[in-house]
C-alpha cells in the first residue's frame, strides 16, 4: 500500500508584532561560530525592526520613512551602518553602533518604482550605489558616502525595456570594472558595463515582468521570478553574452523575492500562493514546499549559517532550518528525505528537526 501523505514541515519558530505586511528581510552578523544573526524587516507601515534571533523579539524598531513601505535593506559591510529603502522616495543610512538608532545620511530617489537598489563595496569605506533613476527607464550610479554621481544608465534608443525592476551590482575577480545586472519590465535582465555606460548583453528572460532575481558570480548563473508559472535560468560566458540555459515550470504563478543560499547548493523563492519553495541550485530540483503562510509571500532572505526566513502579507516572519550548511563543499545536501508529491512536487521533510528545536 502506498505511504500516507506527509505534511509539510513546519517553521523552526515564528516572529509576531510587525503589526503589518513585511516587504524585505535581511540577515547580518552571525556567521558560524560566533553567535546567532540578527535579522531586519522592513514593513508596508514603514517600520524596522531587528530581531533578536535568541529572545525572539526586536530589540529596535527604526521609524524613519513616514509610513511609507519599507522595500529594501542592506546591512554595510564596514561597521554598523544600515541602508533602508522607502516608498517615501527616500533611502536612510542608519548608525547602529553601541545601541543608536539615527539616520545620518539619505538620499532622495526619484522614482516611485518597485526597484530594490544594490550596492558594491570599493575602498574602505567608500561604496557604490545603483537605485532607479529619474527617468523611467534609468539607473543612477552614486559613489557613496560623497553621493557623487558615476554616471546615468539609459538604455538604448531602440530599446523599450520599461521600468528597472531589480538591481544587482558586482565585480568580477578577474577585472576592477564594476558591472550591473538589471531585471526589467518587459521580462528582460540586461548586463550593463558601469564604466562604458553601455549595455553588453541582453536577454529576454519572462513575458512579465522581473520580480526578482539572484545571481552567483562565481557559477556566472542567475536566476529570476516574475509574475509568470515559471523560474528562468540564466547563465554569463566569458564574452559577457547572457543565455536562458532552462526554465522551471511552477503550479502557480507569480515569485515576488529569490535568493540562492551563501553556499549556493539551494534557493528559496517567494510566491504569491503564500509558500515558500525550496530548489536544489545546481540542478533546479524541487526539495520543499513551505506552506505555513496565509498570504502572499514577499520576500525571503538566508543566514551565513543556512537559516531561511520569509516574510508575509499575513504580518509573520517565518524561520526555517533546512539542510545545514557543510564546511565541506562536497558533502551532498543532508537531511531527512522523503518520497511525497504536494502540487507536483517533492518535499523535502525536515520535520523531525524542526520539531526538536522549538522544544529547547
Amino acid at each position: 500500500m502506498a505511504a500516507s501523505p506527509l505534511p509539510p514541515p513546519d517553521p523552526w519558530f515564528v516572529l509576531r508584532g510587525t503589526q503589518s505586511a513585511v516587504h524585505a528581510l535581511h540577515f547580518f552578523g552571525g556567521a558560524q561560530g560566533q553567535g546567532h544573526p540578527l535579522l531586519l524587516s522592513g514593513s508596508l507601515s514603514g517600520l524596522v525592526h531587528i530581531w533578536s534571533l535568541q529572545t525572539r523579539r526586536p530589540v529596535a524598531t527604526l521609524d524613519g520613512h513616514r509610513g511609507q513601505c519599507v522595500t529594501w535593506l542592506q546591512m554595510l559591510p564596514q561597521g554598523h551602518q544600515l541602508l533602508s529603502q522607502g516608498r517615501d522616495l527616500k533611502l536612510c543610512l542608519w548608525d547602529l553602533a553601541e545601541g543608536r538608532n539615527a539616520v545620518t545620511d539619505s538620499v532622495h530617489l526619484e522614482s516611485m518604482g518597485f526597484c530594490r537598489s544594490s550596492i558594491l563595496t570599493r575602498a574602505q569605506g567608500h561604496w557604490m550605489l545603483a537605485m532607479p533613476g529619474s527617468g523611467s527607464d534609468e539607473v543612477q550610479i552614486l559613489e557613496m558616502p560623497s553621493k557623487t554621481s558615476v554616471c546615468t544608465l539609459k538604455p538604448e534608443a531602440d530599446a523599450k525595456p520599461g521600468m528597472p525592476m531589480c538591481l544587482e551590482l558586482w565585480q568580477a575577480e578577474s577585472s576592477p570594472r564594476p558591472l550591473l545586472l538589471a531585471g526589467y519590465e518587459d521580462g528582460s535582465v540586461a548586463l550593463w558595463d558601469v564604466s562604458e555606460r553601455k549595455v553588453c548583453s541582453r536577454v529576454a528572460c519572462h513575458t512579465e515582468p522581473v520580480m526578482g532575481f539572484d545571481f552567483d558570480s562565481q557559477k556566472a548563473r542567475g536566476v529570476s521570478g516574475s509574475a509568470e508559472k515559471a523560474l528562468a535560468v540564466w547563465s554569463l560566458d566569458e564574452q559577457q553574452a547572457l543565455q536562458v540555459c532552462k526554465t522551471h515550470e511552477l503550479t502557480n504563478p507569480g515569485i515576488a523575492d529569490v535568493k540562492i543560499r551563501p553556499d549556493r547548493k539551494i534557493l528559496a523563492t517567494a510566491g504569491w500562493d503564500h509558500r515558500v519553495r525550496v530548489f536544489h541550485w545546481r540542478t533546479m530540483k524541487p526539495l520543499a514546499v513551505l506552506s505555513f503562510h496565509s498570504a502572499t509571500v514577499h520576500c525571503v532572505a538566508f543566514a551565513a549559517d543556512g537559516m531561511l526566513a520569509a516574510g508575509s502579507g499575513d504580518q509573520r516572519i517565518s524561520i526555517w532550518s533546512l539542510y545545514p550548511i557543510s564546511s565541506d563543499s562536497s558533502t551532498p545536501l543532508s537531511g531527512h528525505v522523503m518520497e511525497n508529491r504536494e502540487d507536483g512536487q517533492e518535499l523535502l521533510m525536515h520535520r523531525a528537526e524542526a520539531r526538536t528545536s522549538r522544544k529547547k
